[in-house]
């Protein structure tokens, strides 16, 4: 895990930012004022990501083979920021611009000596409703960068 990016172990995670001059940055900025940024926020934008990205710098344990598609988007945080972040929901047909989100700790890969590394992600809120009314699905729990 990376850290100082979230709270973690939490049953309810937060992204950890930084202010200086009421300006807010995540990552947190060094020698800046640290706080905790809203779990909850809305899907701004999203693409996915259909192929395995050159290593380096990507360093997960899948292979060309094994590789699963995943969704990476902004999550904007009411009054504080636009994140870029991966999505636990990988199908394009089931995420919506406007869509609330909500910030996870999700395995992200496993280490040659078997230490598992974790990373935050959004999921879509089971139940919420995004733009047009469109329902918004439940996250697949799929490992996220």
């Amino acid at each position: 895990m990376a850290e100082g990016l979230f709270t973690w172990p939490s049953d309810a995670p937060q992204l950890i930012g930084s202010e200086h001059e009421g300006v807010i940055s995540f990552p947190p900025r060094p020698g800046e004022t640290q706080r905790l940024l809203g779990r909850t926020g809305t899907l701004w934008s999203f693409t996915t990501q259909q192929f395995r990205p050159p290593s380096p710098p990507y360093d997960g344990d899948d292979t060309a083979e094994s590789f699963r598609s995943y969704a990476i988007g902004y999550v904007e945080l009411p009054g504080e920021l636009l994140v870029q972040a991966r999505l636990t929901e990988a199908d394009p047909e089931r995420l919506r611009i406007g869509q609330e989100m909500e910030l996870m700790v999700v395995p992200y890969t496993t280490r040659p000596d078997g230490t598992e590394i974790l990373t935050f992600a959004f999921a879509p809120v089971a139940g919420a409703q995004g733009p047009a009314g469109a329902a918004a699905s439940g996250g697949t729990g799929e490992s996220a960068e």
